[in-house]
């Protein structure tokens, strides 16, 4: 029987997208590249074009993007733009236009949700996230799968469309306790903010530990860099003193607030201060962390390739790259051959029996 799984791997995820392919191979047991080139190119007004390079017909089509990639740059009238995720976003509209009536099925895997942090609003805001999944939802996409999506409830606005959010809780925590086993005895988890909270207690109940909290008050009179201005952290939780900390959040952007955590901790009378993230986004603040890390403020952040992450910063010594590619060949295997997801949402099991048998 004809193997009709294909990969379209936009130019924002080639790196991971070369990683997911081999894993496929593997867990397929063949010798094949499994993905199907494709010609993203701009006018010199900046308007873009995809153009499929073979044919597709009746092939199972999994599309995979990453709208987090600011590495990526295009000429606009004789200049250097970035392409920013607006611009990553109309490629996989592009994409998904291009090969429509063509493939049999059609499924996007974006492990950074475009716009996850406007998933609500408030008086005359946009609701870009919504807006976004319903427009790939009209084009026809079958399975979309994402990973910790800021407020997975906003796959309320995709009815029709199947959406799978997962967490690479598992993978960080196995890297984690690989890297720093010595360390990983009287832990404490602790959520940023109070948005942060569920995916702390998530940890928590992985390695057993207890787990606090910080409530950011914000000066709510001004608005800076499209935020009223964080000027006090609040902790609410168990005593620090002693303790090795785990900080938890889905994305680390300017990191200006996850300093100041790590600070309080620091002030509270942590021991060693790690910091798990999925995304590490890094649009700012890099020499903020390189301070940060010279004043002892915390040992080292984990976080995942499911997101551009600059070469300059995976070089540093207090950053730890956890490969999530494994997972995402997985999620696309079991999706190609109909079999549940159920088991792969629920993967922290064993890495729960393991991590209780290392402590």
């Amino acid at each position: 029987m004809k193997d009709n799984l294909n990969l379209i791997v936009l130019d924002s995820a080639q790196e991971i997208g070369e990683k997911i392919n081999k894993h496929l191979n593997k867990i397929r047991k063949t010798e094949k590249d499994y993905r199907i080139k494709v010609v993203s190119s701009r006018f010199s007004n900046g308007e873009g074009k995809v153009t499929i390079m073979r044919s597709i017909r009746d092939a199972d089509l999994f599309v995979l993007s990453d709208v987090g990639n600011y590495g990526i740059t295009y000429d606009m009238r004789g200049c250097k733009q970035l392409m920013t995720p607006d611009e990553h976003f109309a490629d996989i509209k592009r994409t998904i236009a291009a090969v429509s009536n063509h493939a049999s099925r059609v499924s996007l895997v974006m492990p950074l949700l475009y716009e996850s942090r406007q998933h609500k609003r408030k008086g005359r805001e946009s609701l870009d996230c919504a807006m976004g999944l319903q427009e790939i939802e009209h084009l026809g996409i079958k399975n979309f799968v994402t990973f910790d999506a800021h407020d997975p409830s906003v796959a309320n606005a995709v009815p029709r469309m199947a959406f799978d959010n997962f967490y690479p809780t598992s993978m960080i925590l196995e890297k984690l306790f690989e890297q720093e086993l010595e360390s990983m005895k009287d832990l404490l988890v602790i959520a940023p903010d109070m948005g942060a909270m569920e995916r702390a207690r998530y940890y928590a109940d992985m390695l057993g530990s207890d787990v606090g909290c910080f409530y950011k008050r914000r000066d709510l009179s001004r608005v800076v860099n499209g935020k009223a201005p964080i000027v006090e952290h609040t902790y609410l939780g168990s005593d620090m003193d002693g303790k090795n900390i785990i900080i938890v959040d889905d994305m680390i952007a300017s990191g200006g607030s996850v300093i100041e955590v790590t600070r309080e901790a620091k002030k509270r009378g942590a021991n060693k201060i790690f910091i798990c993230a999925t995304f590490a986004l890094f649009t700012e603040g890099i020499k903020l962390f390189d301070e940060a890390y010279e004043e002892a403020l915390f040992t080292k952040i984990y976080s995942t390739n499911l997101t551009y992450v600059p070469d300059d910063v995976k070089e540093k010594e207090w950053y730890e790259d956890v490969d999530s590619s494994l997972m995402i060949a997985k999620i696309i295997n079991h999706l190609h051959e109909g079999k549940s997801l159920e088991s792969l949402h629920n993967d922290n099991k064993e890495t729960y029996r393991n991590l209780r048998n290392l402590k």
